[in-house]
């Protein structure tokens, strides 16, 4: 009489049983990723669909939703040369992409640095902390729009202005982050630190920051996030050549395709930046979500 354990083995596959581990291992990853990717396809197939049906009702002229095969056109358009003409303005749509995004690299980082090291100081500095921490609300509450025309009167038409802007826009959300990760340290650790010996700069390096990093990861996604969506606030004077000077620029001329040709940019390329911080913050804090 077969035992209790040989009779699920006789209905195994022979095919799985020959079938090295590894192999197996990588098929159930390859699926894996299939699964996760099927969604997102599926939905933007489904925008498309939804889209054309919309454009080819006619509800709509035209000149406000045009049908997907006039973006791709547009698209065409400003990333070759067509008709003696070079992309847009005389500028491909990578290189308009480009150099905005060295002006977010530029402004942006300067933000997150400062605010990073400004949130340190205020997250373990109480008096610090109670003195600015009113203003970065405040300023974080402003629509960038809002003191834009100042940096203009200040500083010109130049890279200046719109420098200083991704870095204002940037440094709220990584400061206040920052503050609140730093403030939140668990102070029995520090406690430890201390009666082991350590020095305020030791506890700070070896206990506040590794507790805090995750949440300072997230202000830096946020900083980039906020940075992006005041790119075209930032490029409204003298944006060209730029990504977000071009969508202004073909929104003064209804030319609705290349506006969403350089939308769809913006935020493809803002994807593929928040995958690479993720994937750094994977990296450089593989503790999180562990502890």
């Amino acid at each position: 009489m077969p035992t209790a354990s040989a009779a699920p083995a006789a209905l195994r596959d022979p095919a799985d049983e020959a079938e090295p581990a590894p192999r197996r291992r990588a098929r159930s990853r390859l699926a894996g990723v299939s699964r996760r990717l099927a969604l997102p396809l599926g939905s933007l197939l489904l925008f498309l669909a939804v889209w054309q049906s919309v454009a080819a009702a006619g509800t709509w002229s035209e000149t406000l939703v045009p049908p997907p095969a006039k973006v791709w056109g547009a698209f065409v358009d400003v990333s070759t040369t067509h008709d003696g003409a070079r992309g847009y303005n005389g500028t491909y749509l990578v290189e308009h992409l480009g150099i905005s995004l060295r002006r977010i690299a530029f402004g942006a980082g300067l933000g997150i640095v400062i605010g990073v090291a400004f949130g340190l100081v205020m997250g373990t500095v109480g008096w610090v902390r109670s003195l600015f921490e009113p203003w970065i609300t405040f300023l974080r509450t402003l629509p960038p729009l809002a003191y834009f025309s100042l940096l203009i009167v200040w500083l010109g038409i130049d890279e200046e202005p719109k420098i200083t802007l991704l870095a204002v826009a940037a440094f709220p959300p990584v400061a206040v982050a920052t503050t609140a990760a730093v403030a939140a340290a668990p102070r029995h650790l520090q406690e430890a630190a201390r009666a082991l010996g350590g020095s305020r700069r030791d506890v700070v390096r070896d206990v506040v920051l590794p507790s805090a990093l995750p949440e300072i990861f997230t202000g830096v996604r946020l900083a980039v996030g906020v940075a992006y969506s005041s790119l075209v606030a930032a490029e409204l004077v003298n944006g060209l050549p730029g990504i977000g000077g071009m969508v202004k620029d073909a929104a003064n001329y209804n030319n609705t395709p290349v506006v969403l040709v350089g939308i769809a940019a913006i935020g493809i390329s803002g994807l593929l930046i928040d995958g690479l911080l993720l994937r750094l913050e994977r990296a450089v804090v593989p503790w999180r979500g562990h502890t």
